[in-house]
């Protein structure tokens, strides 16, 4: 079994977070949201300019015989999500310079609530979409 320093990324990102989060002032953790919901937005939206998005080379390991219905679907579905982390990326900015309360509440709660709304709407209408077209 061989490892590659590729494996060991999301391990050192994850000590790298606990690092900050003991080693460091309140305000610069504040940042952290931000930079995770930016850097989503920089994944959907930069997968925009290429020939398959992001969401669609996820749909075709899924379907790999996907009609060309369903790509120009999951290329719209880009360009949601890809709005979406946009916006969400503004208000966690923005929480940074307001009281820790709000942050937390947003950041910890808010956030995570809408992601799951735009995935639960996503899904009832990717249910709809493959009834109209098989």
């Amino acid at each position: 079994m061989r490892f590659s320093i590729k494996s060991l990324l999301p391990f050192l990102g994850m000590f790298a977070v606990i690092f900050l989060f003991h080693f460091t002032d309140l305000i610069v953790l504040k940042f952290y949201p931000p930079i995770v919901n930016f850097c989503l937005f920089l994944i959907f939206f930069s997968s925009i300019f290429q020939e398959k998005t992001v969401i669609q080379k996820m749909a075709l390991l899924m379907e790999p015989d996907a009609n060309e219905a369903v790509m120009s679907y999951t290329r719209k579905l880009t360009y949601v999500w890809a709005a979406f982390t946009f916006v969400n990326f503004l208000v966690s900015f923005w929480t940074v310079f307001l009281p820790e309360k709000i942050w937390a509440v947003y950041n910890g709660c808010i956030s995570y609530i809408l992601v799951g709304c735009v995935f639960i709407i996503e899904y009832i209408v990717r249910i709809n979409f493959k009834r109209k077209h098989g």
